[in-house]
């Protein structure tokens, strides 16, 4: 049985046990997905400088301390990976926008790169054959009316998890951002919707709709709470198929229970376990040889093909805006690997 004979059947099966039929051109459209198997997801923002996962209190575009921006070698180095999209960052916790949004002067055009990061990125995708996915913080900080504590800007600290941190509602200017996204940047493959802040004052099935009102064809998914749209997001997990509740870290109750879900995907970063620094971001120079091994991302690229997965390995670009020379070297080597191993099952034919 090939690959393509192989989703398409995982996407029947979890559809009979859902007791619900797919329509046709959703399946092809989750196989077309499916197919894509493993993927550059790149997060690039104020955590890239200030060294932790989350950058709070911060209001000034001259935090983005970018001295430049090479997308062109994102591109390559994931079209090298035998990836088949990149899932950008557009917009994190923070509020700070990685394109030229007209709803906010806190984005990247107004910063001293001065440049719209996802339209250069939009151009490298064009170039090197990939599909481009984004995601979106639904909630951010700069829309919060509360003053914000001194003391909550790190981990740990006593407000560290406080409800006043994810009360940022602003349903108008969530729709307007994804608007711009969705009608000024071309096809999107599928929105990755981090409700770590709330949801922003729309709800996940009035999102979904929002988004599908633009874009038809887009798949989108939500990482945590509300359980809506057709993709099933897996932060921190692992290859399994559609159902499969220990595949997900945070997101158990709906993987379990939401029957609308035809595609999973999962995501992990590059980075293993370390002390201080960010994860999902370009942590600190002192971290700059340590890198998960290709063996295991191939492991888990394997997991993806075998149950219809997609598979995004985060890697954060550093302050010159170019991916860490041990990611590009390691995910060459997960090139290598699956072009051998497309080859020797080629042969076995």
């Amino acid at each position: 049985m090939n690959s393509m004979r192989a989703v398409v059947c995982i996407l029947i099966c979890a559809s009979a046990a859902a007791g619900s039929q797919i329509p046709a051109d959703s399946a092809t459209r989750a196989r077309d997905l499916a197919n894509l198997r493993c993927g550059m997801f790149v997060c690039w923002s104020l955590s890239t400088f200030s060294g932790h996962e989350w950058t709070r209190g911060v209001a000034s575009v001259d935090s983005f301390k970018a001295t430049g921006c090479d997308t062109d070698q994102w591109c390559q180095t994931a079209k090298d990976a035998g990836m088949g999209y990149i899932l950008f960052l557009t917009k994190h916790h923070d509020g700070f926008c990685l394109w030229d949004t007209k709803t906010t002067d806190f984005n990247v055009t107004k910063s001293p790169l001065h440049t719209d990061v996802l339209a250069a990125l939009r151009k490298s995708c064009d170039k090197f054959g990939l599909k481009l996915a984004l995601y979106f913080s639904e909630g951010d900080w700069t829309w919060l009316k509360e003053p914000l504590p001194q003391d909550g800007l790190l981990p740990g600290s006593p407000n560290w998890g406080n409800a006043i941190w994810a009360s940022s509602k602003n349903p108008d200017t969530k729709k307007a951002q994804l608007e711009e996204l969705l009608t000024q940047y071309g096809p999107i493959a599928f929105f990755w919707m981090d409700r770590a802040q709330g949801d922003g004052g729309l709800s996940h099935p009035d999102t979904a709709e929002w988004v599908h009102r633009f874009q038809p064809d887009c798949f989108v998914g939500f990482n945590s709470c509300e359980p809506a749209g057709d993709l099933c997001l897996r932060e921190m997990g692992k290859p399994g198929p559609i159902g499969d509740a220990n595949a997900s870290a945070y997101n158990k109750e709906a993987e379990s229970t939401y029957k609308g879900y035809l595609v999973a995907e999962f995501t992990y970063p590059i980075l293993p376990t370390h002390e201080g620094g960010a994860d999902w971001f370009y942590s600190l120079p002192k971290h700059d040889q340590l890198c998960r091994p290709a063996e295991q991302l191939f492991e888990d690229y394997l997991g993806a093909v075998k149950y219809g997965n997609i598979f995004s390995i985060d890697v954060g670009p550093d302050y010159q805006g170019r991916l860490r020379d041990i990611d590009a070297a390691t995910l060459c080597k997960l090139g290598e690997m699956i072009r051998r191993h497309k080859e020797t099952k080629e042969e076995k034919r």
